[in-house]
């Protein structure tokens, strides 16, 4: 009950936590995806800067060691969901996804980071007839903004992924593909010490207080004083009692098979290996791992108050529906055994997209928000949230993402009773239909498009 990703023999050592008073420039709070991107950028900018970055448990510990790991040029959770919210800024987006994309990769290479990457492009799929649609208006909207996509009929689509569920695909084949998520937090965590960044895990922070001209974080037995503090928390939302107005720490679960057999991957095809998204009401994800395991996501929930770390979702029943939905997508493999079940936080928004919160006047910045697709985002989160933070002239911060914020979000009792009637229909919408679809309907006319 715990993430494949982790299960590894490579897994590094937990440093030891900070157990002194120290002074920097800039502190990071967080070791997931934007902490550690934030790290390296901050020391690639200028390397003289002191830099210190602390970890509440250990480096992809939380949502960074959790996610299914789809990866690609959006930096607004996908091409729709960003003409939804910024249509008049969608241009520019694109420019600075594929930047991003380009800035990951080099990263990769440049740090000899080994997080099993592979470049095969994403797929869409629609599960029936009533998919058909989206797919026509993910082609034409991707093709609008220069991308390699091609559209693929019943035939071909089963041609790639053999599933008796599949009508048809999308397929965009550049700056695109999957990573093992905990390898490279584990290879940005090295190159941040390697170049010079100070590293603590197990360092929980208390609190934040504005002392004059520099921000005291408060550690356990001891203290940093930071000229600059970036927040890098997303789902926890650590760092401010007002971030969570705006975030939602959504449950994702996700489910590993034992590795394939030469027979069943011959079975499901699947030979270019892409990621694959699909069009039910409630979305499903799915990939492979470098060693043919199938890793497939998507049933969502939500704990009253936040609960980052839920019981239920440490207990094998909670991902029985998910497992029935995969043996329904692929029946061919009935007799496929699932080894790891986890789950792990989304911060969702309304913007469903990165979004920047600004304190103690503007020396803190938090960065989150990415709502489950932050695996290649977060880089980009974490170079604007740097740019706002050293308020850097930048073009990309005069577009409406860097200065607006999503709504506010009510809360409990209302939140959880919204979130528990949403899931519920998001469950159930496909199969029953009625007040459901017209329920999420509403919910998506308040800004939460599920």
């Amino acid at each position: 009950m715990s993430p494949f990703w982790l299960d590894d023999a490579s897994r590094p050592d937990t440093l030891p936590p900070l157990t002194e008073n120290i002074d920097t420039d800039l502190l990071i709070v967080g070791g997931g995806f934007t902490g550690l991107w934030a790290a390296v950028q901050a020391k690639e900018n200028d390397p003289g800067r002191d830099v210190v970055l602390i970890e509440a448990q250990s480096v992809a510990a939380g949502a960074s060691g959790r996610p299914g790991a789809i990866v690609s040029t959006s930096i607004m959770h996908g091409l729709s969901n960003a003409k939804r919210i910024f249509p008049n800024d969608l241009e520019a987006l694109e420019e600075l996804g594929r930047e991003n994309m380009v800035g990951f990769r080099d990263s990769l290479e440049r740090y000899s980071i080994d997080a099993q990457d592979e470049w095969n492009g994403e797929l869409t799929v629609a599960v029936n007839e009533a998919g058909l649609p989206v797919l026509q208006e993910e082609l034409a909207l991707h093709q609008q903004y220069g991308h390699d996509v091609t559209l693929l009929n019943t035939d071909e689509t089963r041609a790639e992924i053999n599933s008796p569920l599949f009508r048809g695909a999308v397929w965009n084949k550049k700056h695109s593909g999957t990573v093992h998520p905990a390898r490279l937090a584990w290879g940005l965590k090295a190159a941040a010490i390697q170049l010079g960044v100070r590293v603590f895990e197990q360092t929980p922070l208390v609190g934040l207080t504005k002392n004059g001209a520099v921000v005291s974080a408060s550690i356990a037995h001891c203290r940093i004083k930071a000229n600059k503090v970036l927040l890098a928390t997303n789902a926890f939302a650590s760092g401010h009692r007002k971030i969570k107005r705006r975030v939602v720490a959504i449950r994702d679960r996700i489910i590993a098979t034992e590795p394939l057999s030469d027979g069943q991957m011959e079975s499901i095809g699947w030979k270019n290996r892409q990621g694959i998204y699909d069009t039910r009401v409630q979305l499903n994800y799915m990939r492979l791992t470098r060693d043919n395991r199938i890793i497939f996501g998507g049933k969502v929930g939500y704990y009253y108050g936040n609960n980052t770390d839920p019981v239920n979702d440490r207990r094998p029943e909670t991902y029985e529906g998910l497992a029935l939905v995969f043996k329904k997508t692929f029946p061919m493999l009935s007799d496929v055994c699932f080894t790891h079940a986890w789950s792990g936080p989304i911060a969702l928004t309304t913007r469903m997209a990165v979004h920047f919160q600004r304190y103690y006047d503007n020396q803190v910045v938090w960065v989150g928000g990415y709502s489950g697709f932050g695996v290649s985002a977060s880089r980009f989160g974490a170079q604007t949230g740097l740019k706002i933070l050293d308020e850097v002239d930048a073009p990309e911060l005069d577009l409406e993402f860097a200065k607006s914020l999503p709504a506010w979000i009510p809360p409990e009792p209302f939140r959880w009773i919204g979130a528990a009637i949403s899931v519920h229909a998001l469950a159930t919408a496909e199969e029953k239909g009625g007040w459901r679809r017209r329920w999420l309907a509403m919910v998506k006319k308040l800004g939460f498009p599920l």
